[in-house]
């Protein structure tokens, strides 16, 4: 009676798939997929499925399957409905008729084809009809006993895409486990069958395995090229996608290469590299090189750890030969995507993956000429771009990688020829440059100008070591000569800073801090002494000083850390003329800072932060030999008590401390201040270690920008990488600040404590 009942259900159930199937091969098919599942299910629970009794629905189950194939498009059904009188109910069995020679037996060879058609719908639905191990060594036996036929090509193309998909697909199994050996002779057969012989990624659904398992062969990078070849035109002509199905099922699109192609042990970079360089070498199609450009940009905006793959594989040297060797160089269109795919790369890499060859050399070299040419004329969007990657280059130069082509960056007479004519035409509008902001074309040169001549300063000293004499940059009798280097000079700089939009003042004043960096360096490291007129450093400082209360921070930052490096130079005259009691200057923001910082509930985190450019001002005015008397009266013992009390251990700074430690090495501070300094820091270096903060500026930036169209977007990059590396956390001896450094310098004051009280 169960069975009778069971049979009824079973019947009922086919009965509404087949019904569902006619109506769905009239519409649209959307429930194919879904059925076919159901179905996977009942043809795979032979032996544990309660319906396993009615062997004799088999052939109705094969007929939908084979008709809700035969609409998916992708494959036929036919060979299900030929075989079904001849095939076994027993998957063993299947599995055993599999992996028989079928020479002369179109009975056996139908069979065989249904039965690779069985377990190619279970498998694309992660089902299985038996053992991994069992199925793989019945496709093994099936390629090596009907090797003649698959090599002759008297196979049908369907059946070997068939037996390729699962090979694959039970191989990356294989692989998983670690257990399930294999025949290196069926898979010489088929490699062999499918390096000769035309086959399709697109014509079918494919497990995600299966794909990883092939990206993962050497001896497939030939045939997966040419796949990824013909992806790339179908994508770029009517954006058409490779289907892959499993648990995990996806479209094989661009993420899903990009999947693939940084998978462990994938040899998808190095095929797309070497697909690039071929195009460009045989004169491939221009279409066909932009859009194997496009799908690497893309790649990387997906993944962009996978620029240390290209980097490390040659697309260096495929940017040389397509901008040196190839007829190519004078196509915007391709020019424009290849310029793209350089900035990606170069915004991402790690340093050290960077080889200092000719490649990259060979590359800017002639994106230099391009830009000297057309900028001659006008600047255009091409031009921008390409000062974009020269700052990247001169960026990872830094790091002592690419030397050779920044050199060329740096010492190129016709690039420094631009840069001086653009600064200079600058620096005429006078008070008028501050309409010309980055929503202006003036504006925008002007600024992409001063983030060459930032990173330039930043590789120079790295690049050049020890030739380059700093202070030629505080010459004003140079003011009619010209750099044989990219270069600003000071004064410039400073009317850049005063006259131009906030963009251009942030630009400029990381410069100026930059330069002062390097100067105050030489100056410590040789002893020399700064032959500059005071009149011409007052007038410096006249303009950091008016900036030191500016609204953007960064700004106000760079020119207090400026201000502090001039005044730790300690020129002669200088001291008489900036620092005396008569400066009312340094002495109202010195009082304003003190003023600000004892006031009750004012000295929150944020608040403190506003007033770190002035902190460096009274750092540099305690470091003086002389420091002024006017001093001591700011902070007396009422001012630096109220500090103290409004400090508390998640609202310290490192400039905080910083002050503290300088007030200590004057003998500001009296003993019972002392006594709450060192609780106080103590609380606050044990919140840092339990919570192991780490610094900010130590995090890797893999940031990359995916529309380079918008010049605003490259240019800002350029800047938040200028503000993660440049000197705007530091103090004059030149350490990063954070929360790592903020520990570093309250083991600082700890040490000085110690000396004194050792003394």
């Amino acid at each position: 009676m169960e069975e009778e009942e069971d049979d009824r259900v079973f019947d009922s159930v086919l009965i509404v798939f087949e019904k569902i199937s006619e109506k769905e091969q009239r519409e649209s098919g959307h429930l194919c997929t879904g059925m076919l599942h159901c179905l996977g299910v009942l043809l795979n629970c032979q032996q544990s499925n309660p319906f396993a009794h009615i062997r004799d629905k088999n052939g109705l189950i094969t007929n939908l399957v084979s008709g809700l194939q035969l609409r998916r498009c992708y494959y036929t059904g036919q060979p299900i409905r030929d075989a079904t009188t001849y095939l076994p109910s027993d998957p063993i069995d299947l599995l055993f008729l599999l992996g028989q020679r079928n020479t002369h037996n179109l009975e056996l060879s139908s069979c065989q084809s249904a039965i690779l058609l069985i377990l190619y719908i279970s498998s694309i639905h992660d089902e299985r009809l038996a053992d991994d191990k069992m199925v793989l060594a019945s496709l093994e036996q099936y390629i090596l006993v009907n090797s003649s036929d698959l090599q002759s090509g008297a196979t049908d193309s369907f059946t070997v895409m068939m037996l390729l998909f699962l090979y694959g697909l039970y191989r990356g199994l294989a692989e998983v486990s670690y257990q399930i050996p294999y025949s290196p002779e069926a898979e010489r057969i088929l490699f062999q069958i499918v390096t000769e012989n035309e086959w399709d990624l697109s014509s079918a659904r494919i497990h995600p395995m299966s794909l990883k398992w092939f990206f993962q062969q050497e001896k497939l990078r030939n045939s997966l090229s040419y796949q990824l070849l013909k992806f790339c035109r179908r994508n770029t002509s009517n954006g058409s996608e490779i289907t892959a199905h499993g648990k995990n099922s996806h479209i094989l699109n661009v993420n899903a290469i990009a999947e693939l192609i940084v998978e462990e042990h994938s040899y998808g970079a190095t095929i797309l590299v070497c697909l690039l360089t071929e195009l460009v070498q045989t004169e491939g199609q221009e279409q066909e090189i932009i859009s194997v450009v496009n799908l690497m940009a893309t790649i990387v905006d997906i993944y962009p750890t996978i620029s240390d793959q290209l980097c490390f594989l040659g697309i260096g040297n495929a940017a040389r030969t397509l901008y040196c060797e190839s007829s190519y160089t004078q196509s915007p269109q391709i020019s424009a995507v290849v310029l793209v795919l350089i900035f990606k790369i170069l915004c991402s890499v790690q340093h050290d993956t960077l080889s200092d060859d000719e490649s990259w050399l060979a590359v800017i070299v002639k994106l230099i000429n391009s830009v000297t040419t057309k900028a001659a004329d006008m600047w255009n969007h091409e031009c921008l771009l390409v000062i974009g990657i020269l700052c990247l280059i001169l960026h990872h130069s830094a790091n002592a990688v690419l030397t050779e082509a920044s050199k060329t960056i740096i010492f190129s007479s016709s690039l420094v020829s631009t840069i001086n004519s653009a600064v200079h035409a600058a620096c005429l509008k006078g008070p008028a440059l501050v309409d010309h902001d980055e929503g202006t074309s003036s504006g925008e040169i002007l600024i992409f100008v001063l983030l060459l001549n930032y990173f330039t300063l930043r590789s120079l000293h790295i690049v050049v070591p020890g030739i380059m004499d700093w202070k030629v940059f505080l010459d004003p009798s140079g003011r009619m000569q010209s750099f044989s280097f990219i270069g600003i000079y000071c004064h410039d700089l400073c009317r850049l800073m005063h006259f131009g939009s906030p963009v251009v003042k942030l630009a400029a004043s990381y410069c100026l801090l930059e330069l002062f960096t390097r100067i105050s360096e030489q100056r410590n490291r040789t002893g020399g002494e700064l032959l500059c007129a005071t009149k011409y450093l007052s007038s410096v400082m006249a303009v950091l000083e008016g900036l030191v209360f500016y609204s953007d921070l960064r700004v106000a930052m760079n020119c207090g850390l400026c201000l502090s490096m001039i005044m730790g130079w300690e020129l002669p005259d200088m001291h008489e003329t900036s620092m005396d009691a008569k400066n009312t200057w340094s002495r109202m923001v010195v009082e304003e800072l003190a003023m600000s910082l004892a006031v009750p509930c004012l000295a929150s985190k944020s608040f403190i932060n506003l007033h770190k450019p002035a902190i460096h001002v009274a750092v540099a005015l305690l470091k003086l030999q002389k420091i002024p008397k006017w001093m001591r009266s700011v902070f007396d013992d009422t001012c630096i008590s109220s500090i103290i009390q409004n400090l508390a251990a998640n609202n310290l700074s490192t400039e905080i401390v910083l002050l503290f430690r300088a007030l200590l090495n004057s003998d500001f501070l009296k003993m019972e201040q002392i006594t709450s300094l060192i609780q106080l820091l103590q609380v606050c270096r044990k919140q840092k270690y339990t919570d192991n903060t780490k610094d900010d500026g130590a995090q890797e930036h893999r940031v990359v920008i995916s529309n380079l169209d918008d010049l605003g977007q490259v240019s800002e990059y350029l800047i938040r990488l200028m503000s993660s590396e440049s000197s705007l956390d530091k103090d004059s001896g030149g350490s990063h600040l954070g929360n790592k450094r903020l520990l570093e310098e309250i083991e600082l004051f700890f040490r000085t404590l110690t000396v004194q009280d050792g003394i």
